[in-house]
């Protein structure tokens, strides 16, 4: 841009304006952070606390930078946001220029003011009526993009009132209008246009979606036939329609036609809007949309679909009438009001027609070609039209229903089919399991979104499918940058989620089985937990005070899910939803096809029995102390007394005793004392010296280990069942290993308590250890073994002790 102000001969503040804004914009968009020690400055400084203004002023240059640290943050956060920033382009920065020229064209004289700004609005007017093929129309600017509805609603009201300029809202007592709108609409928006007329909420009617034919997110027609039949009847007049041309959940588009015919059968005004209008610009385009440039008035966000930033939006409408448009505040007759089309005038002369449809066709060759993907895997099953379902990849839903709409709606869903080929049971799913679908499909989107962040999916709640997975390149590609290859890795990223969701959505009964069958544990049901389950750890013991019991077993459940999250394995635990309902447990998160269910579980039992058992030891270990304390102090006295009474009290004189400890001295006993804990009593040291020398040399006992402990495969993590189809290892290999732990089983020394297991079991054939019918001595070595270790343990049992 500096080179086109330098090539041509422009007014120098002109010229000085546009350098100055890209000086502006390269600061501000500069991704470069600061050293670490200036970043640990500015972390630790009062430049974010509100201050006084500064008398002297400050330069340009040290705005700016404030302005990047509030937009940028102290940490490296936000990142998509700055993304968003980086991919505004050239034609960003004319739309941000137009702001900047807006205020320097203000402060022309009134004559030129007035014929720049009837320029602008007239060549930008024409231009967009061209563009979406709205012949004959004009054009209202706004900020909010329901403002423009809320000015047509005013400009409706004054043409059929007539004297409403004048006598106000007495004129609607007669005849109280009616807006319609449907029950796909965006929320509040119809109670904003109440709010803001002035008109109660019973003028509004919603009108229901298609249950029987047709779209479940598109109007009823009949019905909306219906309702304003009943409406006239009653006394009131139909005033206004909102139908869609794209709804914001699905992007689903209404019968614009046979609503136009109804309209004019009841005088009413249609209003159209939706994402779909974009598509009026294409060379080709349905008919179901083409019906848009026949209602009486639609709305164009042209910002999100260009990826201009601070454009206003546009209502494009046909009245005849201007003196009705101007007391609507569709037209002004203050120039200043009319510079709102400044930005999108400079946009669109950069962009051109060419550049406007490209970017679009783009967005709508984004959407077919993440269908494309869809429909090309083995397990979906597509219809005619998109408003059939369509499983993908081994459980996806498509409930798209519109074939021109460039917005994807998924939704991972169960079947019998991929029940049958992930090896589960084949379940039949009931309203409550809904809710479990929900929660993975939420799972689903947030990964999607975090693994592709330039794919720009969100999550969608509708009212008939549920939490569903949306792609709307319209209003995100162009901000984002979306390209093909993000597309492409969206399909790649959603293959490998399936197996994950198919996976944990079938080995969720099997661990409510296995918690329900041990004793420490309580499944929680909480259906909107995207992941294996929640369980909450139980107390074996009674606890007649309920706040110390639940303090006790927070801490349990605390001590419990820090243990689980230090082990090695690639299951996740949390302490789930930060406002969820239930407390104290353990959420466990997306499950993989060969989990070991049981050992999962065990393991839980088990860490926590352990964390119970040492509470349950540190407490009594608590009180015993303290009585040994109080033993010790008795038994110190004592022992004082008793010298005192061996001595006599002339040597416990200061001199005098010195003096008879030097003629006749004393041969007195000291008495060593030792606390044992685990008796609770204060012993003799007399025996620990005497066995000191008897015990030096010896080795510890061998640890017990759990009964449950299995030996795992190098690389192996925890809670991983070996497959036998698994292609990382070959079969002899395999075999080879598990044989070889289990000869190192049979050499291991065997506790105690396990003594017995150990000589009961079977020993294995020789041509099952790979050795020959003469290789028998090791058989007799290791049985060998065994009385050894028995007759060590049985020694020395005070060593054990």
């Amino acid at each position: 841009m500096d080179t086109s102000f330098q090539q041509i001969t422009v007014d120098p503040t002109l010229a000085e304006m546009g350098k100055n804004l890209n000086e502006a914009m390269r600061i501000l968009e500069d991704g470069h952070r600061e050293r670490e020690e200036d970043k640990e400055k500015r972390r630790h400084s009062r430049k974010d606390i509100p201050g006084p203004l500064q008398g002297s002023g400050q330069d340009v240059a040290h705005i700016l930078q404030l302005v990047q640290n509030l937009m940028h943050g102290n940490e490296d956060e936000d990142l998509q946001s700055h993304r968003r920033m980086q991919n505004v382009g050239e034609q960003g920065h004319m739309a941000l220029l137009g702001h900047s020229l807006a205020a320097y064209i203000s402060v022309l004289d009134k004559e030129r003011l007035r014929k720049l700004t009837t320029r602008i609005l007239s060549d930008t007017t024409l231009w967009l009526c061209r563009l979406f093929r709205y012949e004959n129309g004009s054009a209202y600017y706004h900020e909010d993009d329901r403002e423009g509805l809320l000015k047509v609603c005013r400009l409706v009201i004054h043409s059929r009132f007539d004297d409403y300029s004048t006598e106000g809202f007495n004129m609607l007592y007669s005849k109280q209008p009616v807006i319609y709108q449907s029950a796909a609409c965006r929320s509040g928006l119809g109670q904003h246009l109440c709010n803001q007329l002035g008109l109660p909420l019973s003028s509004l009617c919603t009108v229901p979606c298609n249950t029987m034919f047709g779209s479940q997110h598109q109007m009823d027609v009949a019905l909306l036939d219906r309702l304003i039949k009943d409406n006239v009847d009653s006394g009131k007049l139909p005033l206004l329609l909102i139908a869609n041309a794209g709804t914001p959940a699905a992007g689903h588009t209404d019968k614009l036609g046979r609503l136009k015919e109804l309209c004019a059968q009841y005088s009413m005004w249609l209003h159209v809007e939706g994402v779909n209008l974009a598509t009026l610009a294409l060379p080709y385009v349905k008919s179901s949309v083409m019906a848009a440039t026949q209602c009486d008035s639609m709305t164009l966000t042209l910002g999100p679909w260009l990826g201009l930033p601070a454009v206003p939006a546009v209502t494009l409408y046909r009245h005849e009438d201007p003196s009705l448009s101007l007391a609507a505040g569709l037209n002004s007759s203050q120039p200043v009001e009319k510079l709102r089309a400044l930005p999108l005038w400079l946009s669109l002369q950069y962009l051109g027609h060419d550049g406007i449809v490209e970017r679009i066709r783009h967005a709508s060759q984004l959407s077919q070609r993440l269908l494309d993907h869809l429909t090309k895997q083995t397990s979906i099953t597509t219809a005619d039209l998109l408003g059939n379902e369509v499983s993908l990849l081994e459980g996806l839903n498509l409930v798209e229903d519109d074939l021109n709409s460039p917005v994807v709606v998924f939704r991972f869903a169960q079947t019998h089919a991929n029940s049958a080929q992930s090896g589960g049971p084949l379940e039949t799913f009931h309203s409550s399991d809904r809710e479990i679908l929900d929660a993975l499909n939420r799972w689903l989107g947030e990964q999607l979104a975090l693994l592709v962040p330039a794919s720009g999916v969100d999550i969608v709640n509708l009212e008939d499918e549920g939490s569903c997975v949306r792609f709307s390149p319209l209003m995100t590609a162009a901000v984002l940058g979306t390209k093909d290859e993000d597309v492409d890795m969206l399909a790649e990223r959603l293959q490998e989620k399936i197996p994950v969701l198919i996976s944990t959505l079938r080995l969720r009964e099997e661990f409510r089985e296995e918690v329900h069958r041990t004793a420490a544990l309580t499944y929680i049901e909480d259906l909107s937990w995207p992941g294996l389950g929640t369980v909450r750890y139980e107390m074996s013991r009674e606890e007649p005070d309920e706040s110390k019991r639940q303090a006790e077993l927070e801490k349990i459940n605390s001590v419990l899910l820090k243990k689980l999250k230090e082990l090695d394995s690639d299951l996740t635990f949390s302490t789930g939803p930060e406002f969820g309902p239930e407390k104290n447990c353990v959420y466990i998160g997306m499950a993989t096809e060969d989990l070991d269910v049981a050992e999962v579980v065990e393991m839980i039992a088990t860490i926590g029995r352990e964390i119970e058992e040492n509470s349950r030891l540190l407490e009594n270990m608590t009180e015993v102390v303290r009585k040994g304390i109080l033993e010790a102090e008795l038994q110190l006295q004592k022992a004082t007394e008793e010298k005192l009474m061996e001595e006599g009290v002339l040597r416990q004189l200061p001199v005098v005793g010195s003096v008879l400890n030097w003629f006749s001295p004393v041969q007195s006993s000291v008495k060593g004392r030792t606390f044992n804990l685990a008796a609770g009593s204060v012993d003799s040291t007399e025996p620990t010296y005497s066995m000191k020398a008897q015990s030096t040399g010896e080795t510890p006992p061998p640890t017990p280990t759990s009964a449950r402990t299995k030996h795992r495969l190098p690389g192996q993590k925890l809670f991983r069942r070996s497959l036998a189809s698994s292609d990382c290892v070959s079969e002899t290999s395999s075999v080879g290993q598990v044989e070889e732990l289990e000869k190192e089983e049979l050499r291991e020394p065997a506790p105690e308590g396990r003594e017995a297991d150990v000589q009961k079991e079977p020993e294995p054939e020789p041509e099952q250890r790979g050795e020959t019918p003469g290789e028998g001595e090791g058989g007799e070595q290791e049985g060998k073994r065994e009385p050894e270790v028995e007759g060590r343990e049985t020694e020395h049992p005070d060593s054990l002790r």
